[in-house]
């Protein structure tokens, strides 16, 4: 991994971190989900993983650390690492296909995070039908971040690998 490639990923953690406190008065509503769906599809599943990790420890020193950290780092890597596998695939992914993936994140991520509660209390139904409101907010901001903000992070990215191709050429 390169230099550029490090400085890309420590952006997108800064505007994810900025974005998660920015939004914290709004319930499960936080560009975090989609900002490494978006990282998954244009830099490769790695770098989504990093991401994942570098925004939840970084964030919950704002937020509050506990163990629902360890299921964070966890639930937004497993989407990297999805998403990044998306991103292999050749030929563009149309945004509507990524704007669906982003709502099955947002409850994918819900479900994992209540596995939490089912490993300390043993009770898992009653605490994953309860947050399904506050995951369908978070499904609902992944696809209005997404549809906001993945036509910008992606020509900025192109950019990237245009710039970086040609000057592998050069050398």
């Amino acid at each position: 991994m390169n230099t550029y490639k490090l400085t890309l990923l420590a952006l997108l953690a800064a505007l994810a971190v900025v974005g998660r406190s920015v939004f914290a008065f709004l319930p499960n509503v936080q560009p975090v989900t989609s900002l490494i769906i978006i990282c998954g599809l244009l830099l490769g599943p790695i770098a989504a993983v990093i991401l994942a990790v570098l925004t939840t420890f970084l964030s919950n020193m704002l937020l509050g650390m506990g163990i629902w950290t360890v299921w964070q780092v966890v639930s937004w890597g497993i989407i990297g690492i999805i998403s990044g596998w998306l991103g292999k695939f050749p030929g563009k992914t149309p945004i509507y296909g990524i704007v669906i993936f982003a709502v099955f994140s947002g409850y994918l991520y819900g479900f994992m995070i209540s596995l939490t509660t089912y490993s300390i209390a043993g009770k898992f139904w009653p605490y994953y039908l309860a947050s399904l409101p506050f995951d369908t907010y978070h499904a609902i901001g992944n696809a209005v971040f997404i549809i906001l903000l993945y036509p910008i992070i992606s020509h900025f990215f192109k950019r990237y690998a245009h710039n970086r191709f040609r000057l592998q050429n050069t050398n």
